[in-house]
């Protein structure tokens, strides 16, 4: 059967690129810290991505104080976060890998539960024509119908839930942490280490512009929307790195 995202593969600078973000993620998981700290090192990755994620659909970085629900955005990403670090982690994946999409109805549960007036909407799909096809579509993808390496196929799921909004409401926090759930079901950032979230709050209007083209269809805006992706987690993995060495030394 041929892969549907194989033409991505081929596309000017998408390999190089997958290879450059898998290579930065495996060195910060051999970082001596994060032999045995990454949980630590894991937790603030997990923080600092919630807040990055926050502030890109335009909520607050400031951590509300002990007892407080602070800005609803926030709130939701921090629950989002959360539900992927420690041991929620492993649940969450083993979820992600059987039935995606009950992934992003609990996901979303999490993301917009401070958001939205109606909580029968909560993990629930819009109902307009071609989203639960292409929701479909989507989960065949993540549950082996490619074999692309996984900096593409996060970039995908990224750039597709994003593009389709599938619930109408905190589809950008779920497009982030489905896109974390594939680096870790796949092995690419097995620990969640990686913080890819604050180089797409750093240059938001790269990051619309991106989503914009990859929405187009066209192979330049496809193909750079994963470029853009690929370097994000690269930089991402940065991120990682100056985490680890906070905790531990280099």
């Amino acid at each position: 059967m041929t892969d549907p995202l194989q033409p991505i593969l081929d596309l000017p600078g998408v390999r190089d690129a997958a290879d450059r973000a898998r290579d930065a993620l495996a060195e910060v998981h051999r970082h001596r810290t994060n032999r045995r700290g990454w949980p630590n090192t894991a937790a603030e990755a997990s923080v600092r991505a919630a807040r990055a994620s926050a502030a890109i659909d335009g909520g607050s970085t400031e951590l509300p104080p002990p007892g407080e629900t602070g800005d609803p955005v926030l709130a939701g990403a921090l629950r989002v976060a959360q539900s992927l670090d420690g041991d929620a982690l492993a649940n969450q994946v083993s979820t992600w890998r059987r039935a995606p999409l009950q992934a992003l109805a609990r996901l979303h549960l999490l993301a917009a539960a401070d958001v939205v007036d109606d909580r029968e909407q909560l993990g629930r799909p819009r109902s307009e024509p071609g989203v639960a096809e292409r929701l479909d579509g989507l989960a065949q993808l993540v549950t082996g119908g490619t074999s692309v390496p996984a900096p593409v196929l996060a970039a995908v799921v990224h750039g597709e839930l994003c593009s389709l909004s599938p619930f109408g409401v905190a589809d950008g926090v779920v497009a982030r942490a489905a896109s974390r759930l594939v680096c870790v079901a796949s092995g690419l950032d097995t620990h969640n280490l990686g913080v890819p979230e604050v180089t797409w709050m750093r240059r938001a209007q790269a990051y619309r512009d991106g989503l914009a083209g990859f929405g187009q269809g066209t192979d330049v805006g496809v193909g750079g929307w994963v470029i853009f992706c690929c370097g994000a987690l690269e930089a991402g993995a940065r991120e990682a790195t100056s985490i680890a060495e906070a905790f531990g030394g280099n």
